[in-house]
């Protein structure tokens, strides 16, 4: 068997259990995997439709604390940041957008995760939810990494933790739809790709499964020790992909 296809099942399966618990990450978790020996186009494609395919299965086996006003700002905003998204990809270098989107995942998340006594922040309103959304929508349309800056702001926002998974589950879900149409629309997703998302659906589907279980016990100051302790061992493993390549 090729090694390649065990890298792609191997990024596929702990990237669906990471996303099935915390419901996000999957593009951040499986690039982390996927970077080292697969084609940047290729794995942007596999990470749409394994985190779209994931979010779907997660959000009929999960769902919890649904609140349409709270999370429409979000989809407006994502829905406006992912054409910014596409439209960027093929100018940008791969490798310094891992080393800004890792560098803030790095710097901020433990600062988070440490400071438990941080005030909420509660200013900004729906203008501010909706601006998380399109930063959400714009890396989306980059790469499938639409859930790390409103998973941030979330939390900045003091969410429970249901009404901050029905946010983000359902956000990414909508904005791995789109991208997912946009990729097939400009080529991205073409049928040359078709064997290696064969690969990545089989892969994550138990693992997602089992994520999903393992939130529903879980308290929320767990799943908030979680969901940052992800966002940044995801920010480091970017930076070790970029920094030897930049320098």
């Amino acid at each position: 068997m090729d090694p390649l296809y065990i890298v792609v099942a191997l990024g596929a399966a702990l990237a669906g259990f990471v996303q099935g618990l915390s419901g996000f990450a999957f593009a951040m978790v499986a690039m982390a995997v996927w970077a080292w020996w697969v084609d940047p186009q290729l794995a942007a494609a596999m990470a749409v439709f394994g985190g779209f395919s994931g979010q779907l299965l997660a959000a009929l086996t999960v769902r919890r604390g649904f609140d349409w006003k709270l999370l429409l700002p979000f989809v407006l905003g994502g829905l406006a940041g992912i054409p910014v998204g596409v439209g960027i990809l093929p100018l940008l270098d791969v490798n310094v957008f891992k080393l800004a989107l890792g560098s803030l995942l790095v710097v901020i998340c433990p600062i988070m995760l440490l400071g438990n006594r941080l005030p909420r922040v509660t200013a900004g309103g729906r203008l501010a939810d909706a601006t998380a959304g399109f930063i959400g929508g714009v890396l989306g349309g980059i790469a499938g990494v639409s859930g790390a800056i409103p998973t941030l702001w979330c939390t900045l926002r003091g969410m429970p933790k249901d009404a901050q998974r029905a946010v983000i589950q359902n956000f990414n879900l909508g904005m791995l739809g789109v991208t997912l149409a946009t990729y097939i629309g400009t080529g991205v997703i073409s049928v040359a790709t078709l064997p290696m998302l064969a690969i990545v659906l089989p892969a994550m589907l138990i693992p997602t499964l089992l994520g999903a279980r393992l939130y529903i016990g879980i308290s929320e100051a767990t799943f908030r020790r979680i969901v940052l302790g992800l966002l940044t061992v995801s920010g480091f493993a970017m930076l070790a992909a970029a920094l030897p390549k930049l320098l």
